[in-house]
């Protein structure tokens, strides 16, 4: 029968689990201040590292940068505002913490599959009278360019 023993943490096993707290701290606040002007720089002096370490710590804990992170979060918020369909996509993007409408869209149609002004003409209504909960599984945004390119349309 094996025998169960504790161990001391290692130094470098220490560390490890450090970085993970400190990861943690980096992906609530991105979650919880994604409106704001958040750069890597910025989120890295938050939990005294340097951006490079934490964008290669980040990517090996949640297999995307923060950067990518960020973003995926203000796409899925600017879905919600574009199916309410009571704000352009303009304020929409300005809404969500974007500063550039022109990266706003690229980002949006790499993770949804198409331009925001398609989506806010689509989605208005789709998850009408469906759980919380569950309009947020099923509208989540792909991640890391999953999304499905778009089929040419031969005439």
């Amino acid at each position: 029968m094996p025998r169960v023993t504790t161990r001391p943490a290692t130094p470098q096993r220490r560390d490890r689990l450090d970085d993970l707290v400190l990861l943690r701290r980096v992906r609530d606040r991105i979650d919880r201040d994604y409106a704001q002007p958040l750069d890597v720089e910025a989120l890295a002096r938050g939990v005294h590292m340097s951006a490079g370490h934490l964008s290669r710590q980040f990517r090996l804990a949640y297999g995307e940068s923060p950067y990518s992170y960020l973003m995926t979060r203000r796409i899925e918020r600017a879905m919600a505002l574009l199916r309410r369909g009571d704000l352009s996509v303009t304020e929409v993007c300005f809404a969500v913490g974007c500063s550039s409408l022109g990266t706003f869209s690229t980002r949006f149609t790499e993770l949804v599959g198409v331009p925001p002004s398609v989506y806010r003409a689509a989605g208005a209504g789709t998850t009408e009278g469906m759980p919380a909960c569950i309009a947020k599984q099923v509208t989540r945004p792909v991640r890391n360019r999953e999304a499905p390119a778009p089929q040419p349309h031969l005439a």
